[in-house]
């Protein structure tokens, strides 16, 4: 699939502020299944400074500085990407999970080249507790292959959590999360994560969009036209699995990869000081189009 997606991000201060910086990741990143056609990232006004890199984790990033007197800022981000089907999953065919805490063990403490080690500590917003390891174990008996456990973890996210935009924020903790059960897809991104890490496995927190086409009279999957997260786990060698515990299904075609990372903290879309401004507003409009199949 070849997508062609436009995200603007709109802040409108309350007053002028003099100095403002910026870091962004809305560019996507390529991988195996992903190649960046075009990758653009904008801002209405003069940048005094700008520097576009790769962070730590391989993710396209942005920074600015706007050091003239403005009274908000304009964020646009284009991009063309194309996206392959992920190879056969034959779930049942992969490593114990057991083996692949063990290796994780091993990797954290010597040679670890892939940097897959990283991936099973706490991070910011995410950290291992015995309650989510508790919510985990139903899914993790002994033996199991990996796949299985994490394709039926994440349908049970599916299926016990509720798709509610009013019942978190940004800094909600995940034990708040688990206790309501409700909440949103960085939400259940997060509970994947610190289910696996709460069991000693690898686990990455990725960012991007998704893009639906529904049946007729079928409803639209939650996440199409805005951003959008999911959970990846470590299967053992380089191979990472990619899972969306709001959809309960693998990710696939209809899914675009910004960037990864540990949780959320290590991807926003959009971070920044300002120096003054009073109150400010925030708007944000994402459009996700299907150029061909």
């Amino acid at each position: 699939m070849r997508y062609r997606t436009r995200h603007v991000t709109r802040y409108d201060y309350g007053e002028e502020v003099p100095v403002s910086h910026h870091l962004v990741h809305l560019a996507p990143r390529s991988h195996p299944r992903q190649r960046c056609r075009k990758g653009t990232v904008s801002v209405e006004g003069k940048a005094a400074a700008r520097a576009d890199y790769a962070d730590y984790f391989g993710n396209p990033t942005t920074y600015f500085a706007l050091q003239e007197p403005h009274r908000g800022v304009v964020i646009t981000a284009e991009i063309e990407v194309e996206v392959a089907p992920p190879p056969l999953f034959a779930p049942a065919a992969t490593p114990p999970w057991e083996r692949l805490r063990a290796e994780a063990r091993a990797l954290a403490g010597g040679e670890d080249e892939d940097g897959i080690g990283q991936y099973a500590f706490d991070s910011v917003l995410v950290e291992a507790s015995r309650d989510l390891a508790e919510y985990a174990l139903p899914s993790f008996p002994g033996d199991r292959p990996i796949g299985l456990a994490l394709a039926e973890l994440t349908l049970r996210i599916h299926r016990d959590f509720t798709f509610d935009p009013t019942a978190t924020t940004t800094t909600t903790p995940l034990a708040e999360v688990l206790k309501k059960r409700r909440g949103v897809c960085q939400d259940f991104a997060h509970l994947g994560v610190g289910c696996l890490r709460s069991l000693g496995l690898p686990a990455r927190y990725v960012s991007g969009y998704l893009r639906t086409l529904p049946p007729p009279g079928k409803p639209r999957l939650i996440g199409a036209d805005m951003s959008h997260a999911w959970f990846s786990g470590w299967c053992g060698d380089d191979t990472w699995v990619d899972l969306c515990p709001t959809n309960g299904r693998l990710v696939d075609t209809d899914f675009i990869t910004v960037g990864w990372g540990r949780d959320y903290d290590d991807v926003c879309p959009v971070r920044g000081v300002i120096l003054g401004g009073a109150r400010h507003t925030l708007k944000v409009s994402v459009d996700v189009e299907a150029v061909d199949a």
